[in-house]
């Protein structure tokens, strides 16, 4: 069985239980909130020295990090993630953008607004995440306006992985309404078969 250590309300946690389940694999969940400590402990470190959620154990105690490369690692050989050559490199290009560009703002102006009840100290660094996220919805708007999906292959894990944060950027004050062509696709993306939102718990069923 496959384990899965994350939190439920963490967008990046949220990819490695979806591509699960979109690629039929059973796991466990173990909830593991950073906020609390759990990923300081000796035996977390011992599986993760970054102590960084979410972590994946394989069956045969494989672990793996990060949560874009554990996206990739379960769509490989699925409609998810195009065959090497240039449709797969348009898809990993999204996924270091998100990571670089678009996760350190949207999804921490998120945290430090509806998680943490906006810290007076943190001030400079909201008004930084609220220019660089939307930035970063521009970005994504300029391709949605006129494309279904973030790349020509159709839905793949790029979109699952923009998807993560995006979908609840309004807990960032972000307004999807200024971007049309994003909104849109957020629509598409959640209409798709198997998936769950981060409004519901990233259990699977067993």
């Amino acid at each position: 069985m496959i384990t899965i250590y994350g939190m439920a309300v963490s967008g990046n946690c949220w990819k490695a239980s979806q591509i699960l389940r979109l690629t039929g694999h059973d796991f466990t969940w173990v909830e593991t909130d950073p906020n609390h400590g759990d990923t300081r402990s000796p035996a977390f470190l011992a599986m993760n020295p970054q102590g960084e959620v979410p972590v994946v154990v394989l069956g045969d105690g494989t672990v793996l990090t990060q949560s874009n490369a554990i996206l990739a690692h379960f769509a490989e050989g699925t409609a998810w993630l195009p065959a090497p050559g240039l449709a797969r490199t348009r898809v990993m290009q999204w996924l270091f953008w998100e990571q670089y560009s678009h996760e350190p703002y949207i999804a921490v102006a998120r945290n430090l607004i509806t998680y943490r009840g906006r810290p007076a100290d943190q001030a400079a660094r909201l008004l930084q995440c609220a220019e660089r996220g939307a930035k970063a919805l521009g970005v994504m708007e300029q391709r949605l306006q006129a494309h279904d999906w973030l790349t020509d292959a159709g839905p793949t894990i790029a979109d699952l992985a923009l998807f993560a944060y995006t979908h609840v950027a309004d807990e960032g004050e972000f307004d999807l309404k200024l971007f049309p062509g994003v909104a849109a696709w957020v629509s598409r993306v959640t209409a798709l078969p198997g998936m769950v939102t981060l409004l519901h718990p990233p259990r699977n069923q067993h």
